[in-house]
Order: structure tokens, then C-alpha cells, then sequence
């Protein structure tokens, strides 16, 4: 009787473990996509421990639409705007998954961490067994914004990349005799599709659906949250008040734009010998040290010993 109880617990949990197998193998395999304001679809990578627990984020998420997270839900959802995130996820979910991440996780966590201080409770380990205990949930909470931080640094890194040339070709588009609305479509309809084109294409759609230039412009420096994007807005809208040639203003923009990506180069290349120098301390000189004087130091230990 115990033999049939003890194979049918065994039978249940392989089932659970193979749902379970099989939930993660379809979420894996599912492509999130945002659609850009001209109907195309854009692929957008969120991390699939997300999206497992996105299911059990509507538990906690209506706790983050408070008055009193007014502040953070917005500091968010800027970002979330920002990396591109619009369609496919919201600030009250993030902050959600600050809470969820640590409570389906930190259970196990603690559970190995008990395990092993159990095996051996006099080791480092289980010296700093409260430690880990704190730390582990605590990275967890943290991880949503650290990956919705660095989707926004990642976005902000392409769009500056693609900046100069853009601005290069509209200031030859519209010094060859072509309006500003004219060459930026024609630009875009010819360009392959990255951060600054499914702005760009939102700005154009935006003004077919009666915003105006000034307004779509700056609406797109306020999504973007970019200091060159809005140096360029602002130029374009004081050149469309002042009546000034936006092919100087663009011009003069792509170069200071440039000047700009010079001087981060050359200040993280400033930067590089004193990053190198804690890998050289830690790593090389040991290494360099033990080739050297390995053998003689072992040498010296077998006339010791």
C-alpha cells in the first residue's frame, strides 16, 4: 500500500516536472513583437524568467497603480518608453516583478543555502550564511531594473550611432532642393529599421494624422530622453520659428554630434589604463610571477621539506 502511495507522489511530481518542462519550452519559444506606427512589427527580447512569471505579475501589479507610487511608476515608464518596451510591458508590471522574482525564487534559493551550510556549517559559506540569505532575494528584486536600464543604454547607444549619418543625409536631401518632410520619408522608407527609424517613422505618421512638426518632434525628444536628440529637436524647432535654412542647422548639428562621439572615445580611452589596472594586479602580474619564479620556489621547497 506505502509502494503504490510513494510510486504515485513519484508519478505526480514527474507529471508537474514535465508541465512545468514543457510551459518553459513554449514561452521560450514564443517572439514578443511591437508594431511601429507604420504597421510593420519589430522583434523585442524580454527575459524569459519574465515572462514565465508575468502570469503571476496581475497579483501584485494593482498594489503599484497606488497615488503614492506616483512618482516611480513614472520614473518607469519613461524608461519603458524609452527602450522600446511601449506595447509589450508597463511600469506597474516591473515593479511587480520586483516583488514576484524574489518570492518564487528566494524560497529555493534559501533552500540550496541551507543545504549547503548544512553539509558543512564551519566553512566560509556557512560563515556567511545570513548574507546570502539577504543578498540572493535582494538581486532578484533588483534585476527588473537593471535589465530595463540597460535596454535603455543599449537603445540610446544604437540611436547615437545612427544620428551623424541620418543627419548627413537629410542635410543633403534638403540642400538639394527637397523639404524637410520630404527627405526625412524618403530616408526613412530607404533606411533598414533600428531605434532612430522607428522614431523617425512615428514622427512622420504622427504628422500625416494632423500633429504638427513642432509637436512630433518634440514629442519624440520626450521618448527617446536622449541630450543629442534634444539638441537637434530644439535647433529644428528655434530654425522653423526663426525662418532659418534647416540645412545649415542640420549641418551644424551632425558636426557637434560628432565632436561629441570624439570625445567620449577619447575619453574612454583615457579611461582604459586604469580599468586595466585591476585585472593587471589581480590576474597578470600573479601569473607572470608564478612562470617566473614557480620553479624556483618549488626548488627551494624540495630542499626545505
Amino acid at each position: 500500500m506505502f509502494d503504490m502511495i510513494n510510486y504515485l507522489i513519484a508519478a505526480l511530481w514527474g507529471l508537474a516536472a514535465a508541465s512545468a518542462a514543457w510551459h518553459c519550452s513554449v514561452v521560450a519559444q514564443q517572439l514578443t513583437y511591437v508594431t511601429l506606427a507604420d504597421g510593420r512589427q519589430q522583434e523585442r527580447k524580454i527575459p524569459l524568467l519574465f515572462r514565465l512569471l508575468l502570469p503571476l505579475v496581475p497579483n501584485v501589479s494593482p498594489l503599484f497603480e497606488k497615488t503614492i507610487f506616483t512618482k516611480s511608476r513614472a520614473t518607469i515608464e519613461r524608461n519603458v518608453i524609452a527602450a522600446g518596451f511601449e506595447d509589450l510591458i508597463t511600469a506597474p508590471e516591473i515593479m511587480a516583478l520586483r516583488i514576484v522574482l524574489p518570492l518564487a525564487l528566494g524560497v529555493p534559493w534559501i533552500v540550496l543555502i541551507y543545504g549547503a551550510v548544512s553539509a558543512n556549517p564551519d566553512s566560509i559559506l556557512g560563515k556567511s550564511a545570513l548574507a546570502l540569505y539577504i543578498i540572493g532575494p535582494l538581486l532578484l528584486s533588483m534585476s527588473p531594473v537593471s535589465w530595463l536600464s540597460k535596454a535603455v543604454k543599449t537603445r540610446h547607444r544604437s540611436i547615437r550611432r545612427a544620428l551623424p549619418f541620418v543627419l548627413d543625409l537629410l542635410t543633403l536631401s534638403v540642400e538639394a532642393g527637397m523639404d524637410f518632410m520630404s527627405a526625412l520619408q524618403r530616408n526613412v522608407e530607404r533606411a533598414t529599421i533600428d531605434p532612430l527609424t522607428e522614431e523617425l517613422i512615428r514622427v512622420i505618421r504622427e504628422i500625416q494624422l494632423g500633429s504638427t512638426r513642432r509637436e512630433a518632434l518634440r514629442a519624440m525628444a520626450q521618448r527617446i530622453n536622449l541630450p543629442e536628440i534634444r539638441a537637434v529637436v530644439n535647433a529644428l524647432v528655434q530654425a522653423d520659428a526663426l525662418g532659418v535654412s534647416i540645412g545649415s542647422i542640420l549641418r551644424i548639428q551632425s558636426e557637434q554630434i560628432r565632436q561629441q562621439r570624439f570625445e567620449r572615445a577619447e575619453k574612454l580611452a583615457n579611461e582604459a589604463p586604469v580599468k586595466m589596472l585591476v585585472p593587471l594586479l589581480l590576474f597578470i602580474f600573479p601569473g607572470v610571477f608564478l612562470v617566473l619564479l614557480g620553479p624556483i620556489l618549488y626548488q627551494a621547497a624540495q630542499r626545505m621539506f
